[in-house]
Order: C-alpha cells, then structure tokens, then sequence
C-alpha cells in the first residue's frame, strides 16, 4: 500500500471527531471559548438537542477582524503562551474547536471587539471557508453552528434521540455555570427557558442550578494542605442518588470527570453509603498551573497531577470529616423523608361511598406501640432528634422534634453505628479493651476458616480477640473486646471469617479490619424486638446526635428519617 497525506478537509474531519463526537462537545468548547474571553453573560440556544442549531452569545473581548480568519484554522491560538504546556490558565488551548466544528457542520462566527466600529463575520460549511465580510452585532462573539454532521453523515446516524441530546446539551452548560457563578448564564432549549441566572456566589449558583431542597442540606468542606485549596459542598451520608451525574468536580475552575478525584469521593463515603447509591457534591480544587496537566485527553476532561497522593489524600480526609460532623454541630435540617423517597399523594375518596359505615370503631388498642412518657417540651426545642415519645413496633424510635416534625430512628441499625465508632475511637487511642472470658470457647470452623483467623490473629489481638488454633478444625476464643458485652464468641468469630473470606488476602489491612469492626459492632448492637424504655431512648438519641456518622449505619442504610407536617399532608391527599 502507497503512504500518501490526508488532505485538509480529511485531517479536519478526524480531528473533528476527536473533539465534537456529539452535539454536547461542541456546545461546550464553545461556551468555553465564551468564558475565555472573559464575558460577563453568556446566552445560549439549543433546538433539536443541538443537531439542527447551537447559538453561543457573549459580551466577552471580542475576536478582531484581522484574526477572524485565522480563528478557524487548526493549531492558531491566543490562548497558549507557554510551549512546553506546563502553565495552561484557560479552558481551551489547542486550538482545534472552532475548525473541527467547521469541517463537519455549517458555522457561522461573529464578533465585534471594543474599539472595533462594526462586527465581522465569517462562515465555513463542511471544511470549505468562507471570506471575512461586515455584519451588524453589539461587543462580544456569537457562533451559531446548524446542521452539525451533515459533512460526515455516518457520525450522524450514531447520535441518540434528540431528547437525549438536548439532555446532554443542557448538563454540559449546566455544569460550565456552576464553575463559573461570576458569569450570568441563560440557557433555552427548543425556545424554552431551562435557566436564566445572574452573577452569583458558589452557593446561590449551587442552589439555582440543582434546587432549594438538595442545596439547602448539603455540608461545606473547606482544606488546604501547601498550595493545595479544595472548597465546596457535599451531601450528608443520608442524602444519595442512584446515579453518579449530581457530582461536580471542578479543577482551576474547569469542570472535570477526573477518575482519580472520583475515586478518593466514593472512598471518603466508604462505610457510610450503599453499594450502587451516589453522594451530591459539588468540590472546587484549586491548585498552581505548574502542578496540572490539561493537556491529557482531546476533551480535556481528564487530568493528570504532578502529586496525585497529595490530591487524593486532601479529598478523602476533608469529605470523609464533614460526612462525620455529628448531628448536633450541623447547621442543616434533618432530611424529610420526601427527600429520600418519592411519596406520591393519596386519592381523596368520594364522600357518599358506602363503605365508610362499615368501619369497626371497636378496633383492639394497638399492641406494637409502646408510650413509655410524654414528650418532654425542653428537649423537644433543644435537641436536633427531638425527645422520644414511643416506641413501635419493639424497633423503631418516634421523637418529636418540634411542633410539626417527626423523627423515627432505627433503633438496631444507630446503636451498630455507635458501637463501631466507639471501637474505632479505642482502636485508633490506647487500643480496644480486651475482656478475657471465665474460660475459653472453641469454635468449630472449615480448615480454610482457620488459617485466615490465624494468620490475622495479631491484628485481631489489636481489636480485643485473642484466638488460638485448636487442632486442624477449630479456634480457641480467649479474649472478647469489652465494649461487645455478653455478645456469642461462636457467631462474632464465625462472622469474622467470613468477612475475611470477602475481602481476601490481598486487600489492605485496614480495609480488612474496618471490615471486622462492622461484623464486630452487629453483635453488641440493640436489637430490633427489644423494648426500651423512655431514658434507653433519650440515651440513644443524644449519642446518635454527638456521634459521627451516626445518619447511616455501618452498612449505609439509613438510621433517622424526618416526617414533616408537610410531608403528611401530601400522603393525605390535603394539600392545596
């Protein structure tokens, strides 16, 4: 086969579906040329989810004529002063956006700089450009792209659903204002408004963008560590979604799919969230130019740090921190349980029905409610849990928190999170106390069981269990951790050597002990069917509100719901 080079229409199609492989990009290099240009507001129009036009306005500096021409052509650039790509301080830098989007849709580029008499225009249509020519237009840049793919056909018919499109056209200018709330930003898709925002501060932009009732419960994190600053807001432990798309993670205000930023996130809520649910967050990192690279992916979605561990290490211990900020120390409402679970609202039944004579008013007392005492008013008003008024059930706690707010606490799983925590407090001081039994227990085990408690019996000994080998199938239990009481040996050691067996040997130590503490605090836990009375409830809801974590259990379900008058009102069918 004959080498030959690709002609200018071919190289700027390839490039073009390295940059614009969907409506979506091609907006967002867009709006990124908008912010760039340092604008103030940026208006943008999307119809038939970007496929038959993209409008990008702005009010920024301005491209002179004289350079318009040269705007379009691949690899010129005002934006990089610093060949060896180490300080990049804008968004877009290559150069690649505008004559990418050119070669394969018809683009039409105006702009009128300050100083500048009148605007210039000038327009490609697949790859083929067009001359410079006088337009009408006020200061700033407007790019209109229309009948995106038509040049390359087979890209086209590989597009999703215009629903789907316009979906992705609106979260990616969604995410470009929430990193950069100094600009006011307006958003209208199919000639209908999605959002039309002045310049605001992180958190009245947070608020508009993703709505009252997620911002107004969600924990600022603030840290530094050397040139490292990360800002922000994270959900409490309670608060997740099903789906990874309300985490916004922002470098040097660039917004980000960063694996690596995503990884230390989900660690920091190790413990603390269910398999397959996702926390809210929205993280700015700042750090110097020097100790970034942009310049990994065409997208530039993707970075690459000079210290990764560093980054890494400042995520997970500034969120892990403020998921732990005990209840009673935050300045946030408790979370309704219309936040956590859609509850749709009842159907008012038709009056004059004839069932409604039949009920029984002779109806037995309710036996699974226990009323130990009354509310107590003072600790109603002065305690985020409220005072407890009952029982139900023999499981769950019902408080009253003010004058129109339940709370119901799951008594097993808050008193598993208090036993854990408490353990980790010993483990991580003078170490957990160890409680040496009237005389050993042996416990028998598959040999495979064995050898794994044996080979971490020292760390086991770290944790207040000292066990021993006792022939080829079974374990000698000396000692239990005090703070488990009377929990069985036999069921607490045959539970570590399962969680053992599921983190394997090759996980790291802690990962492996944090696993047994979680088997551990079971054990010792309050069970559901246990009766309390009013001070064993009170006791539970001041720990709960002064331990950390204490809003998820060791396994991440849920420990305490909020049942507003509102909410109530909605199960009822009485709302106006």
């Amino acid at each position: 086969m004959v080498i030959r080079r690709l002609d200018s229409t071919t190289v700027n199609r390839i490039a073009a579906g390295e940059v614009i492989e969907r409506p979506a990009a091609a907006l967002k290099e867009l709006v990124e040329n908008a912010i760039d240009a340092r604008a103030h507001r940026i208006e943008i129009e999307v119809f038939d989810g970007g496929i038959t036009r993209i409008d990008v306005r702005d009010d920024g500096a301005g491209i002179p004529e004289n350079e318009l021409a040269l705007a379009i052509e691949r690899h010129a650039t005002s934006k990089l002063d610093d060949s060896s790509l180490v300080r990049i301080t804008t968004l877009g830098f290559r150069g690649e956006a505008l004559p990418s989007i050119g070669a394969v849709a018809h683009l039409s580029l105006t702009s009128r700089p300050r100083g500048q008499d009148v605007a210039a225009r000038i327009r490609v249509a697949g790859g083929a450009i067009g001359t410079v020519e006088p337009a009408a237009a006020p200061f700033g840049t407007r790019a209109v792209v229309e009948d995106l793919f038509f040049a390359t056909p087979a890209r086209r018919k590989f597009l999703r659903s215009v629903r789907a499109e316009s979906s992705a056209c609106a979260e990616i200018a969604r995410r470009l204002a929430l990193a950069a709330p100094h600009i006011s930003f307006a958003l209208t898709v199919d000639g209908i408004v999605e959002f039309d925002l002045p310049s605001q501060d992180r958190t009245a932009r947070l608020a508009s963008l993703f709505g009252k009732d997620n911002s107004q419960h969600l924990l600022p994190v603030g840290a530094e560590n050397g040139d490292l600053q990360l800002t922000g807001f994270v959900s409490p432990a309670e608060l997740t979604r099903s789906t990874a798309r309300h985490v916004h993670l922002i470098v040097n205000d660039r917004p980000v799919h960063d694996q690596l930023l995503r990884l230390a996130l989900r660690l920091a809520y190790r413990d603390t969230i269910p398999a397959g649910r996702h926390p809210l967050a929205a993280l700015w990192l700042e750090l110097p130019h020097r100790e970034l690279d942009v310049n990994v992916h065409p997208a530039k979605a993707e970075l690459r740090f000079a210290d990764a561990d560093s980054v890494r290490a400042l995520v997970i211990k500034t969120v892990r921190e403020a998921v732990a900020t005990p209840i009673s120390q935050r300045n946030i409402p408790l979370l309704s349980v219309q936040s956590r679970y859609f509850i749709p609202p009842s159907r008012r039944t038709p009056s004059g029905e004839e069932s409604q004579s039949r009920f029984d008013l002779g109806a037995p007392a309710i036996r699974s409610l226990h009323v130990d005492a009354p509310a107590d008013c003072e600790a109603m008003h002065r305690f985020p849990l409220g005072a407890p008024i009952a029982q139900i059930f023999k499981t769950y706690i019902l408080a009253l928190a003010s004058e129109d707010t339940l709370v119901l606490v799951d008594q097993h799983a808050a008193h598993e999170r208090l036993t854990q925590e408490r353990m980790r407090d010993e483990r991580a001081g003078s170490g957990i106390t160890p409680q040496a039994l009237l005389s050993p227990i042996p416990v028998d085990l598959p040999a495979a069981d064995v050898r794994r408690l044996l080979a971490a019996a020292d760390s086991l000994r770290e944790l207040g269990l000292e066990i021993e080998g006792f022939g080829p199938g079974a374990i000698m239990v000396r000692t239990m951790p005090a703070v488990l009481g009377d929990a069985d040996p036999t069921a607490l050691v045959r539970d570590i050597a399962d969680a053992l067996n599921e983190y394997g040997d090759s996980t790291v130590l802690s990962d492996r002990l944090d696993a047994v503490l979680t088997r551990m605090a079971c054990h010792h836990s309050i069970r559901a069917g246990r009766r309390l009375n009013h001070a064993e409830m009170s006791a539970l809801l001041r720990a709960m509100e002064a331990t950390p974590r204490s809003q998820t259990c060791p396994h991440g379900r849920p420990t305490v719901l909020r049942l507003t008058r509102s909410d109530l009102d909605k199960m009822f069918g009485r709302t106006k």
